[in-house]
């Protein structure tokens, strides 16, 4: 299995707006991010988010660029304080090539289970609209195949 594991692009502030959209700058680094994972040849399966607004729209965006042969759905367990563990058990039933797009500290702490199976060793410094790839190896563990942040990518 392939999991790519996508922070939400940067959001307005609950204090502008409480539903927290992206902003223009977040939407911008999102479509980069797309752009590059489809020159790669990035192909996912099902993209799933949290259902909050600035996840649902990078999960989208991500959607247009990169495509999603199942859709682009929400699922439950991705919040920024859900337990990490949800999101673990319900990888089983997952297809081979998976997008979360979800939030912190949520996304680092399931990284680090995934990893070490210790949800509070923080071993990946995400940042807004950055993709972690993860596979499952034999006996079902994990290794980190990359991570691309948006600084990477070279504007054209």
């Amino acid at each position: 299995m392939e999991l790519y594991l996508v922070q939400h692009g940067l959001a307005e502030s609950s204090e502008s707006d409480p539903n927290r959209p992206l902003t223009r700058p977040g939407r911008e680094e999102v479509t980069r991010i797309g752009r590059a994972l489809a020159n790669a040849r990035v192909a996912v399966d099902v993209i799933y988010h949290s259902g909050k607004l600035r996840a649902a729209q990078t999960a989208n965006t991500l959607g247009e660029l990169v495509g999603a042969a199942d859709g682009i759905l929400q699922l439950a367990g991705l919040n920024p304080n859900d337990d990490p563990a949800i999101a673990e058990s319900q990888l089983r039933d997952l297809p081979e090539r998976v997008m979360l797009v979800g939030h912190l500290p949520h996304l680092s702490r399931l990284t680090s289970l995934l990893l070490f199976g210790d949800a509070a060793r923080e071993v990946v410094a995400y940042r807004n609209a950055g993709v972690v790839c993860l596979r499952a190896e034999a006996g079902g563990r994990w290794v980190v195949r990359w991570y691309l942040v948006p600084e990477l990518i070279v504007r054209s």
